[in-house]
């Protein structure tokens, strides 16, 4: 046989081999992958090296930030380390971005956790969005979507394609820098990156690896996904207890083997309270949820609220305790709360309460046997607790999503017992800088601090620096500093804020507006994120040519800030140079002896009635976005929005009624 024969019977008998079909083992790179071709790659942990003959995959240049808004949490699940979004970005950073200087299309192939992150908040597919380029020429080219049964709760393989377009000036997005880049651009792309993913709250990620087109096969190769098993709905429950004190239980039974034994004690505690309570024997304590009562292993994770009643006792003082393992899948992945969240014992000699919330819970547990369980609780030194309660946070469609039913039990005990200040306040006029001031100047939110008002009340105060501060930016936010730990400590659960400032009503900026624009909140699953700030908050300025007060409520807020901080709380984002003289500060607490006290009350604007003849008249500031509404006690009892359009009169909403049936009706502001 001739050997140009013999080749081509090999290459025909090759071809004919049956090929392998997606979903591809996660364990190894997919068998579509062409080693001729150039990779950068990032395995988490180093758990997959380049394939064997790759001479142009380097696995050397790539790295996955976290900090800022791009924060990263570890990820242990079925099996396999990754890596989960802290907050709504993924940045991957590659010190060799040039090499893609010529790549008019690159291929991004990612292994990713098949949870509820992979889909939008509805549980649809959605489109997965990369950020190219260096501000302030970027690009986000959209590289592919992934299907409903990709929330599978397995590791997936995924191949996005995107396109690495020109700019005006010839050069590539990914690849070259353009004239007057600004910013972090070491790597080639934003923030200190070199492709960052828009909006993937949540994404867990194991492998990231950057090719040219072709590289690892075509998408529709590799993006086939593997079924999710099987399960039962989530039953309609969220919550199960154990009161050793008063000898009642719902679903919620004690472990007491191997390395997790405990003891029943009487009369802990001080004179005035004693109680019957549990004490772990050495440094574990867990519970089994009995009847797969809030639900079985193969259902979602979810965040869990844990709540435990203890005696903060004073030969304690200084040990620690709190929620350790959990499951996070249905097969063996475990997640560790950090230690840094567990409760340290004060020593005085009473009852205390407080929870923790641990995001992504499996219920099958760790070490409770035929029972499903949440969080295991480690312990420096035995402490004695005399309740606990469990709650699963439903979410999605279920019909108690969103419901906490453990709300009366707080992550932080001192905001109940007035430990922490509940008031700030910053007043450039009277040189006042009690736990507020200014905060740093510079990046975009350069500022200035010069007099500003009227002719006859002028005043020391901040303004952003518009076009007057560095060229690069117009600079249009504002931000500010907590000092001293005033409002208390970063780790409190999030905090309702009331925010008063006073800001002149320049008839130069009419129609120029300002708002708190975002900041930082913990989510039910432990997560810090951004929360940005409805439009409806905005305040337009009028041009009184006199000094206003403005009125803000924010819920949820973190004090870690925003380009700002730790500690600060909103971002302030204006679209003019607008002067601001004093910006207070007020916690609303939820529970203790000020529950509910707003110290800023008197900040809101107040509303003014007057009656004429026949004609009712309501008065209120213009430009603050308050929205009437009224209520009928004679009838559903009901707050209703007043459909009248305000007219503005001396800087004013004017709003009339006739007066007449029913005689008696109710007015309120909100916003």
């Amino acid at each position: 046989m001739k050997l140009a024969t013999f080749l081509l019977l090999l290459l025909i008998s090759i071809r004919t081999l049956p090929a392998q079909t997606a979903p591809f083992d996660p364990a190894a790179w997919p068998p579509t992958i062409d080693k001729t071709k150039k990779v950068h790659f990032k395995v988490v942990n180093d758990t997959l090296e380049a394939p064997q003959g790759a001479a142009g995959w380097d696995n050397s240049t790539v790295t996955i930030l976290s900090g800022g808004d791009q924060e990263t949490v570890p990820l242990q699940v079925s099996g396999q380390e990754g890596l989960r979004a802290g907050g709504i970005y993924l940045n991957f950073a590659d010190t060799g971005y040039a090499d893609w200087a010529e790549e008019p299309v690159i291929d991004i192939l990612m292994q990713v956790y098949g949870d509820a992150a992979i889909l939008d908040a509805a549980g649809d597919p959605r489109n997965f969005n990369f950020l190219i380029g260096v501000l302030p020429a970027i690009a986000f080219p959209v590289g592919g979507q992934a299907p409903p049964e990709a929330k599978n709760f397995k590791w997936n393989w995924i191949l996005f394609r995107i396109n690495n377009d020109q700019r005006a000036d010839g050069g590539r997005f990914v690849g070259t820098l353009p004239d007057g880049a600004v910013g972090d651009f070491t790597r080639g792309g934003v923030n200190g990156g070199t492709f960052r993913m828009e909006n993937v709250p949540g994404l867990g990620v194991r492998v990231v690896a950057f090719g040219q087109q072709g590289a690892f096969g075509e998408p529709e190769e590799i993006n086939t996904f593997a079924s999710s098993d099987v399960c039962q709905p989530e039953p309609e429950t969220n919550l199960v207890w154990l009161d050793f004190n008063h000898t009642d239980a719902n679903h919620l039974v004690m472990l007491d083997e191997g390395d997790q034994q405990v003891e029943l004690e009487e009369g802990i505690g001080p004179v005035d309270d004693k109680r019957r309570a549990l004490r772990a024997s050495g440094s574990y304590m867990n519970f089994g949820i009995t009847d797969n009562y809030l639900g079985l292993k193969c259902n979602d994770p979810h965040p869990v609220k844990v709540c435990v009643e203890y005696y903060d006792d004073p030969a304690r003082a200084g040990e620690s305790f709190g929620p350790e393992a959990y499951a996070t899948d249905p097969t063996n992945g475990v997640g560790f709360v950090p230690a840094a969240k567990y409760q340290v014992l004060e020593g005085s000699g009473k009852w205390k309460r407080r929870s923790w919330l641990v995001g992504g819970v499996n219920l099958r547990g760790v070490n409770t046997g035929a029972d499903t369980g949440g969080p295991r609780l480690y312990f420096s030194q035995p402490v004695s607790i005399s309740r606990i309660d469990m709650a699963v946070l439903r979410e999605g469609l279920h019909p108690l999503a969103g419901q906490d039913p453990l709300a009366n039990c707080q992550t932080g005990p001192g905001i109940c017992e007035g430990a922490y200040g509940d008031y700030a306040e910053m007043d450039l006029a009277s040189g006042l800088l009690d736990g507020l001031a200014p905060g740093t100047s510079g990046g975009d939110q350069e500022m200035i601090q010069e007099e500003a008002g009227p002719a006859n009340d002028r005043r020391p105060a901040v303004r952003p620096a518009g076009n007057d501060g560095s060229p690069q930016f117009a600079h249009l936010y504002l931000n500010f500093s907590i000092t001293e730990q005033r409002l208390g400590p970063t780790s409190q659960p999030n905090a309702r804020l009331a925010v008063a400032m006073t800001y002149f009503d320049d008839p130069a900026l009419a129609g120029q507006s300002f708002r708190p624009e975002v900041y930082r909140t913990e989510k039910p699953d432990g997560a810090i994120t951004f929360q940005f700030v409805p439009g409806s908050q905005t305040v337009t300025l009028q041009g009184s040519n006199r000094w206003v007060e403005s009125y803000f409520e924010l819920d949820g807020v973190k004090f870690e800030g925003v380009n700002q901080g730790p500690q600060a709380a909103a971002r302030f984002a204006t679209t003019g140079k607008i002067a601001f003289s004093r910006v207070r500060y007020a916690v609303i607490r939820p529970c203790g002896a000020n529950a509910g006290r707003n110290l800023l009350d008197g900040a809101k604007p107040p509303i003014t009635a007057v009656r004429e003849n026949d004609v009712l008249r309501l008065r209120w500031a213009a430009g603050q976005n308050w929205n009437l509404q009224y209520i009928d006690p004679h009838g559903d009892n009901i707050w209703q929005p007043v459909t009248e359009a305000p007219t503005v009169t001396d800087f004013q909403n004017v709003v009339e009624f006739p007066v007449g049936d029913p005689p008696t009706r109710f007015y309120r502001l909100v916003k």
